[in-house]
C-alpha cells in the first residue's frame, strides 16, 4: 500500500517528464511505463477493469495531428494544399506538421495516463488527507460530494431500468422527469441519511473557534507578496531577485498561516499510515526521473521541422525515465499497488 503522497509525486512526475520532450520515442516509453504500472498496481481490484490508455489515444493523436496539420503550415514534405482563401487552414499540408500534432497527442495521452492511474489507486479518503487542516469542512463537502457521484450514477441506472420495465422510453425532455425526480429524492433521502448519522456522532458539536486577526492580515500580506513577486518577474527582467524574494516570502506566509490555522483544528486519525521503504523508493525513482529531465532538455528535444528526420534516442535518458517504474516494484511478489 503506497503513500497518497508518494502517489502524487509519481503523477506530478510522469507530468513533468512528459512536458519536457517532444520526442515521440520517450515519450511512447512514457506511454508504456504508465500503462505497466496502471495494470500491475490496479490489478485484482473490484470494478477496475484492465487499465490501457489506447482508447484515449485513439482520440486525442488523431485529433491533434490534424489540427496542427490544418493549422501550422510548416515543413518541406507537402502533401497537399488547401485553398489559401481559406481563413487560417489555407496554404499546405505537410507531413512534418502531422508528426507534430500527432507527437502533442501523444505528449496529452501520457499525462492523462498519469493522472489515471493516480484517480484508479488512490481512495477518496487518502486525498482528503491531503487538504490542510485549515480547510477540513472543505475537505469534509469535497469527500462527501466524490462519493455521492458513483452513488447517483447507480441510483440513475436502476431508475431507468425500473422506468423501461413499466413502459417508459426517453423520446424528449419531458420524458426525463419521471426519471429526474426519483433521482432527486433518493439524492434527499441520502443527505438526509447521512446529516443524521453526523449529528449522531457528534459532528459539528464543538463549537468554531475563530482565528485571531493576524492570521486574517498574515493571509493578505502573503497573497499580496505572492502576485506581486510573479508580476515583477513577469514584466520586471531587471528585478528578479526582488521578485523571487517577493514569491519565497509570500509563500512562506501563506503555508505558515495554513498550518498555524490548522494547528488548532482537532484531528483524529481511524487507522494511521506510516511511510514505507516502497515510499522511499517510488520517491528515489521519481527523483531520478525528475533529474534526467530536467537536466538534459536539450537531448530531449526534437522537432521535424524542416525536414522529417529519424528521432534520436539516449540509452541512458531511457534508463532513467525508468525510474517511474518503481510503484510497480514489488507488487508481482503479493504486494498491494494502492489503498
Amino acid at each position: 500500500m503506497l503513500d497518497v503522497r508518494a502517489w502524487l509525486l509519481w503523477a506530478l512526475t510522469a507530468l513533468v517528464a512528459a512536458s519536457s520532450t517532444r520526442n515521440p520515442l520517450y515519450i511512447v516509453l512514457l506511454l508504456l511505463i504508465t500503462a505497466v504500472v496502471g495494470i500491475v498496481c490496479a490489478a485484482g481490484r473490484a470494478g477496475n477493469p484492465p487499465y490501457l490508455p489506447l482508447r484515449f489515444a485513439a482520440v486525442a493523436v488523431p485529433l491533434a495531428a490534424l489540427f496542427n496539420g490544418l493549422t501550422a503550415h510548416l515543413g518541406d514534405t507537402v502533401l497537399f494544399r488547401l485553398p489559401d482563401w481559406l481563413p487560417l487552414l489555407g496554404g499546405p499540408v505537410t507531413l512534418e506538421a502531422l508528426i507534430f500534432g500527432a507527437t502533442n497527442g501523444l505528449t496529452l495521452t501520457v499525462i492523462f495516463s498519469g493522472f489515471a492511474v493516480f484517480n484508479r489507486v488512490t481512495p477518496v479518503h487518502d486525498l482528503v488527507r491531503l487538504v490542510p487542516r485549515a480547510f477540513h469542512e472543505a475537505g469534509i463537502v469535497l469527500s462527501i460530494a466524490l462519493t455521492f457521484i458513483p452513488q447517483t450514477t447507480r441510483s440513475l441506472a436502476r431508475i431507468r431500468e425500473a422506468q423501461a420495465a413499466r413502459g417508459h422510453r426517453v423520446r424528449g425532455l419531458r420524458d426525463w422527469l419521471p426519471i429526474l425526480v426519483p433521482l432527486l429524492v433518493s439524492g434527499l433521502e441520502r443527505s438526509i441519511g447521512l446529516a443524521e448519522a453526523m449529528v449522531a456522532r457528534g459532528y459539528g458539536a464543538i463549537s468554531d473557534r475563530d482565528n485571531p486577526p493576524r492570521y486574517a492580515w498574515s493571509l493578505a500580506l502573503g497573497l499580496m507578496a505572492l502576485l506581486g513577486g510573479w508580476l515583477a518577474y513577469l514584466f520586471l527582467p531587471s528585478w528578479k531577485g526582488i521578485a523571487l524574494g517577493a514569491l519565497l516570502v509570500g509563500a512562506g506566509l501563506i503555508v505558515g498561516v495554513l498550518w498555524l490555522a490548522g494547528r488548532a483544528v482537532p484531528h483524529t486519525a481511524y487507522r494511521t499510515h506510516r511511510w514505507t521503504t516502497r515510499d522511499t523508493l517510488v520517491v528515489l525513482g521519481c527523483g531520478g526521473t525528475l533529474a534526467v529531465a530536467l537536466m538534459n532538455r536539450e537531448a530531449l528535444y526534437y522537432s521535424p521541422y524542416p525536414r522529417l528526420t529519424l528521432p534520436p534516442f539516449d540509452p541512458l535518458i531511457g534508463l532513467g525515465l525508468l525510474g517511474l517504474l518503481a510503484p510497480a516494484w514489488g507488487v508481482a511478489g503479493g504486494q498491494d499497488g494502492g489503498a
